[in-house]
């Protein structure tokens, strides 16, 4: 206990003392998120006008207004901001692993782990632009020169979140009504609710293994495209209480490549035809409260490989559909947000995908002669939060999410070996194994199941110009069970607590 504390406080100090670098950092990178200076300066807004207590990106009702008709309100301004981030992550427990350096890469060491470049504002009366072009440190990892294992990271910089709109707004005595079309690069990133799933998990996540376990990285709710597709939707917001959002994405090529710069083409997501989005939210303000209660979904035919689209027998098929609500309570120096988001996503296999045999013999319960992988599977993932913010400056948030689902062989990499009847993640195969399992992110059960808790606080101390430009953050993630189960989830002894995460953040804006 005494040594977790002297970690904990040696690193915080660490972290701290690394905001010094931070403006260096804005000043010479690249960056990340939506709580842009650029649409402060367009404005003319103090950042809690649009962000409830200052918290970026969450939107208030007058942010989500902003966003809404097209990021145009305002005059003209410099269209340009930028994000960093430093962090540091803490694995509880890394000894249970045949290579540490490799399955906790910079465990508790304090990174620059990313940072992001913002082109964001208003370009006509109806038109705007919110584009993001993202940094990423520790984006792919080579080879040891001697071949023996890890090498040096390599930093790469690829097109992140895309929303060009344009928007207008009529209003008359019996209706204020806004229209607007979105041309996007990520299903939800043009929704105005923290709830979307572009948008509830926004603490920017490291690259390096020692964050695979962060709150980002825990399950949220996602689309089958991802963020990696050219989609276009048009949306109506009447009398500021109903609103609906139709849209359609395709595969990013052609003249929509630009949505996808800078990722391999074996990293790209390649669709099949016109994939449709939908959204629909009910939405009321009552004084200091605003609530909202939606629905969104989505279906997606994808290829297996993107390398190749020339067998219809490689498309899958994914059935999104949610159910998501938000409350909101603004009014000085108190701001709460309450945040549920619930989906349900059917998968259909490829046909070369489905019924297929696995290496192993048998499973965690010992049954022998596994079945052949599902042609379908079920996944649910519940997201909630609850944050408090006082006087725009100190706050804290609690978050749980769950995750279950079918069990399928096809999730299993852990397992009996058929020939020795050993488990083992020999990296030799000294022990004679033909189906080695996987240590540390292994599956043993085929269960998807992934359970826990986060908790945050975080400071928000440097105000200048009506915008604080950044925030000191603290994340613990608790782990109950991960990967189907609680206990030696992997088959090798590692246990869902084992995942627990401290985690540590500067993350500034200008």
């Amino acid at each position: 206990m005494k040594g977790s504390m002297l970690f904990a406080h040696k690193l915080i100090a660490r972290t701290v003392a690394a905001t010094v670098l931070v403006p260096l950092l804005l000043v010479l990178a690249p960056r990340e998120a939506q709580a842009l200076p650029a649409f402060a300066r367009q404005t003319g807004q103090n950042c809690v006008a649009c962000h409830p207590g200052g918290q970026f990106p969450e939107l208030t009702p007058y942010g989500r207004m902003f966003k809404l008709t097209g990021y145009t309100i305002g005059e003209r301004a410099l269209p340009l901001s930028m994000m960093a981030v430093i962090s540091s992550s803490r694995v509880k427990d890394t000894s249970k692993s045949d290579n540490p350096p490799a399955d906790f890469a910079k465990n508790g060491a304090v990174t620059f782990s990313s940072a992001s470049l913002f082109i964001a504002g208003k370009v006509t009366e109806n038109i705007g632009l919110f584009s993001q072009i993202t940094y990423d440190n520790y984006a792919a990892q080579g080879v040891a020169p001697d071949g023996s294992g890890a090498g040096a990271f390599k930093g790469h910089t690829s097109a992140d979140n895309i929303d060009l709109r344009y928007a207008d707004r009529f209003i008359d005595s019996n209706r204020d009504l806004i229209f607007g079309v979105s041309l996007n690069n990520n299903p939800s990133v043009s929704d105005p609710w923290n709830t979307a799933a572009a948008w509830m998990q926004y603490v920017p996540v490291p690259s390096p293994s020692s964050s695979a376990f962060v709150d980002g990285n825990a399950p949220y709710p996602g689309y089958g495209p991802g963020g990696q597709a050219a989609g276009l939707s048009a949306y109506a917001y009447l009398n500021k209480l109903l609103y609906a959002e139709l849209g359609g994405y395709k595969t990013a090529n052609r003249g929509f490549s630009f949505m996808t710069a800078g990722t391999p083409n074996a990293g790209t997501v390649k669709l099949k035809g016109t994939n449709p989005y939908w959204r629909l939210a009910l939405t009321r303000e009552l004084g200091p409260h605003n609530i909202m209660l939606g629905t969104s979904g989505m279906i997606t035919d994808k290829y297996d490989n993107s390398e190749d689209t020339s067998d219809p027998a490689t498309i899958s098929r994914t059935k999104d559909l949610g159910v998501d609500a938000q409350y909101q309570y603004l009014l000085d120096p108190h701001t709460v947000t309450a945040q549920l988001a619930y989906m349900t996503s059917k998968v259909r296999y490829s046909d070369s995908a489905a019924n297929l045999p696995v290496a192993f013999a048998s499973d965690a319960l010992g049954t022998m002669g596994l079945a052949n992988t599902n042609a379908s599977d079920t996944i649910n993932t519940l997201r909630a939060k609850l944050t408090y913010v006082y006087n725009a400056k100190y706050g804290g948030s609690l978050g749980y999410f769950n995750r279950t689902g079918s069990t399928n062989t096809l999730n299993q990499t852990s397992g009996y070996d058929p020939t020795t009847g050993l488990i083992t993640s020999d990296p030799t195969g000294a022990l004679g194994a033909t189906a080695l399992s996987t240590r540390v992110g292994g599956n043993l059960s085929g269960n998807p199941a992934t359970r826990g808790f986060t908790y945050e606080a975080f400071w928000m101390p440097v105000e200048l110009s009506n915008y604080r430009y950044v925030r000191l953050g603290v994340q613990y993630t608790n782990y109950s069970k991960f990967n189907g189960a609680s206990s030696n989830y992997d088959g090798l002894g590692r246990d869902a607590k084992d995942n627990n995460t401290l985690f540590f953040y500067v993350w500034g804006a200008y």
